[in-house]
């Protein structure tokens, strides 16, 4: 039997075991609420030449505040300088690089909240490179990289005449291929023109001869960083199809899978 000695140690050394769980407990959860990253939904986004992109960026916190104070954001373009830059408040476009100059901003009332995002307008070739999204706050802060990377793509529009199915894609960079496959994938012989622009653009024109009324096709267009892919069936109405746009999966956050923006393309046309 034990003396009263021991159980009195015993339950001592029970006592601290179970005091030190509760503070490494306590200690954990206060971490966690203060603890904040700053993260992107796309770090390898992938821009339409001519069109905006939003580059993202956003303060993860776990803290229950409603809103950010002292918010600063910094987005620089790397071996180049400054993007953009948010402080105190207001714009701080003293540094900013000529490149950029009315063509880049974020959202106040999302810096608030934590979303540093960056609208870029009217994307051009030179903008492709490497972003640094940094935010400094009350409630924490970080940085992120994001590699944009620019293209031109677009939607073939599908016209069918004389048993000759046509596509036709007006804005593509870098350069297409073109395949054409039937719906069970079997691989078609199609002809297919680029022409260049003195921008460097490409049209694309390809036709599938000796199509068929009442077929599915699919058409393929892609080069290494888009590929917009037709589903494309022949009626004794014309053409109705699909189109959707698949990228290359470098996004940290796309690895496995890709990014599918689908749209719909209806082209109407009567046979001749």
């Amino acid at each position: 039997m034990a003396s009263i000695g021991q159980i009195i140690f015993y339950s001592m050394v029970t006592l601290i075991i179970i005091f030190s769980t509760l503070i490494i407990l306590i200690l954990a959860l206060t971490f966690s609420r203060s603890s904040s990253q700053v993260m992107s939904s796309d770090t390898a986004p992938i821009a339409n030449l001519g069109q905006d992109e939003l580059l993202s960026c956003f303060l993860q916190t776990s803290m229950a505040q409603a809103s950010l104070t002292q918010a600063s954001v910094t987005w620089e373009k790397k071996d180049h300088g400054i993007v953009y830059r948010y402080t105190n408040g207001a714009p701080d476009l003293a540094n900013q690089i000529a490149q950029f100059k009315g063509r880049a901003e974020v959202f106040p009332l999302g810096i608030i909240t934590g979303n540093a995002s960056l609208l870029l307008r009217n994307v051009v070739g030179d903008d492709d490179g490497v972003y640094t999204c940094t935010i400094g706050s009350s409630n924490g802060g970080g940085t992120v990289n994001i590699n944009l990377r620019t293209a031109a793509f677009s939607a073939p529009r599908f016209t069918f005449s004389n048993d000759t199915l046509d596509a036709r894609a007006s804005r593509w960079f870098p350069k297409p291929n073109v395949t054409w496959s039937d719906r069970n994938e079997r691989l078609l012989k199609g002809i297919t023109s680029l022409t260049q622009d003195s921008a460097g653009i490409f049209s694309v024109d390809s036709t599938l001869q000796s199509a068929n009324s009442s077929t599915t096709y699919n058409c393929k267009i892609e080069n290494s960083l888009v590929a917009a892919v037709s589903e494309v069936t022949v009626t004794d109405f014309g053409v109705s199809g699909k189109t959707y746009f698949t990228f290359n999966a470098a996004s940290s956050l796309l690895a496995s899978t890709y990014l599918s923006i689908m749209t719909s393309v209806l082209s109407i046309c009567h046979l001749t």
